[in-house]
């Protein structure tokens, strides 16, 4: 097994999350590349586990805290580490050391940077980005939002706990007589970026009578204005989108609040 940092010949797969053989993530199109080449220079940096034939079978990205969608300074942030477990394309490379590898890699380069710890978020819920899995490796949680948990890791006797953003009161703007569909996005997440497609054409099916709306929250001040990264809204109700809404589903609620108008 290699570790190794992203480059222009990995990238490709890694913006598409490893699951380059799913029609599900190419619905996201480029939104995640897209995201990729704006925070790159702004600091993130992402690593890809390659097994000893040379395919890729992981991935960790980390980014300064404050280009992140927590609040806290001083500190990198993972917003996703992922080592393929899916049958289809690559096949399974999961319990073979790959996100220890890539976890250790990260933290040994954030170090080297000059960051003072590491912050990541978990599901207590035993599937994907489990939480236990990073108190495994020394961190501990310091705030739960429903079933996500923010744990941190400090490197430095000074480095201070990450906190979420609090979900403000701020109402979003509905327009009378139709039905709003709005998403906020991200761009980190190729989950985020499917639903925002499926939002943007399932909205766009029911004509004049939906408006859709797109929040783009990968800034730092518009998640701390909102509390919000990735969401879906419809009539002003959010709806569940992990793992991300299916269109069929999507097209049920939406076609329920038409219907009524």
């Amino acid at each position: 097994m290699r570790i190794v940092d992203l480059d222009e010949t990995l990238k490709p797969v890694f913006c598409q999350c490893l699951e380059d053989w799913s029609d599900d993530v190419r619905e996201a199109g480029d939104r995640r590349c897209r995201w990729v080449d704006r925070f790159t220079p702004r600091g993130l940096r992402a690593k890809l586990a390659l097994d000893d034939a040379g395919t890729v079978g992981g991935m960790i990205q980390y980014l300064p805290i404050e280009e992140s969608t927590v609040d806290g300074a001083g500190l990198y942030f993972i917003p996703c580490i992922w080592v393929h477990g899916h049958k289809q394309g690559r096949g399974n490379f999961q319990r073979r050391g790959m996100g220890t590898a890539l976890l250790a890699a990260a933290e040994e380069d954030a170090r080297a940077l000059g960051a003072k710890g590491m912050a990541a978020w978990g599901l207590w819920l035993p599937f994907w980005m489990k939480a236990s899995w990073y108190k495994s490796h020394g961190y501990r949680s310091v705030e739960r939002n429903g079933i996500a948990s923010l744990l941190f890791k400090p490197f430095t006797p000074d480095a201070r706990p990450p906190r979420w953003f609090p979900r403000t009161a701020k109402p979003l703007v509905q327009t009378p007589g139709r039905v709003n569909v709005t998403c906020f996005v991200n761009g980190w997440c190729t989950a985020g970026a499917v639903t925002a497609e499926r939002a943007r054409r399932v909205a766009g099916e029911f004509g004049e009578a939906v408006v859709y709306r797109e929040i783009d929250t990968s800034e730092h001040a518009t998640v701390a204005e909102w509390g919000l990264g990735d969401a879906l809204f419809v009539g002003g109700k959010q709806v569940m989108t992990g793992p991300p809404i299916s269109p069929e589903r999507l097209r049920k609620i939406v076609g329920k609040k038409v219907a009524r108008l």
